[in-house]
């Protein structure tokens, strides 16, 4: 659902990128500082050449060359240099979440934002949304305020969304870079009145996401074609993640209008 207009062979490329970034999701949450620079090392060096003679030392970098080797074959320039780039700032966010983790801090309201927004992969799936798609847009367009609002909003809604789905889990494994562990540390809430006000943020930036995309600016017929299959590639993307949340869910609990959730011990 993220991706419904891919070709068969961009849409391989981009289940096989979904499930790598699941495993390197999972094995960065288990290294320190020092393990996720040597991880991002390996991934970038496969990213910048993906032709190299010597063959990656990594399984993550051997994973890495081979998508890559298949996405840039049509991937527009532009495409792959902002997949390149968020990629970077998701080793770099990854790496910081690390250190937190490793010192037990917990981040405040605005700076786990502005972290998150990176340690969830998201950047580097809407660059995919242009592979997908066959687009080809300009700098110019993907840096507007209009466009970059967006690209934050769908951000936003889909690792907030799933903070509320993980909670249980990761705080078991005590596991804090979590929007909701940060709230109640920030406001003093309990849990319950941490969950809804994420729910509550999510909603307003449902309102965030509608009013943006009313004011997009024109640029030119073409621009303005590929701007649209983009910006609902973001939407596909929201409803895409929240339907596989949905799904799991009711794999485990069934369908019910109301759950109560046992809060798993803690493992740690």
């Amino acid at each position: 659902m993220c991706y419904p207009l891919a070709g068969f062979p961009q849409l391989r490329v981009c289940c096989d990128f979904i499930n790598y970034l699941f495993h390197l999701d999972n094995i960065c949450d288990e290294m320190d500082d020092n393990g996720t620079h040597d991880t991002a090392t390996e991934v970038l060096n496969a990213l910048h050449h993906p032709y190299a003679p010597s063959r990656p030392a990594t399984r993550v970098g051997r994973m890495t060359r081979d998508y890559w080797r298949r996405l840039i074959v049509t991937a527009s320039p532009g495409a792959q240099q902002r997949f390149i780039e968020t990629f970077d700032l998701f080793f770099q966010a990854v790496t910081q979440q690390a250190m937190d983790r490793k010192s037990g801090a917990i981040p405040d309201f605005e700076s786990y934002i502005a972290m998150r927004r990176d340690t969830s992969g998201c950047k580097p799936c809407w660059a995919l949304i242009e592979y997908a798609n066959n687009l080809d847009l300009p700098a110019h367009v993907m840096t507007h305020p209009v466009i970059n609002g967006l690209e934050e909003a769908a951000n936003d809604l889909v690792t907030w969304s799933n903070d509320i789905y993980s909670y249980n889990v990761e705080q078991s494994k005590g596991d804090t870079h979590n929007l909701i562990v940060v709230i109640q540390q920030q406001y003093g809430l309990d849990l319950q009145s941490a969950v809804d006000f994420v729910g509550d943020l999510c909603l307003q930036t449902i309102d965030r996401f509608s009013m943006l995309r009313e004011q997009m600016p024109s640029w030119s017929p073409q621009i303005d074609r590929q701007v649209q299959i983009y910006v609902d590639g973001l939407g596909d993307w929201v409803i895409g993640n929240l339907s596989n949340c949905f799904l799991a869910s009711n794999e485990c609990c069934g369908h019910f209008k109301r759950l109560i959730i046992l809060i798993l011990p803690t493992s740690c």
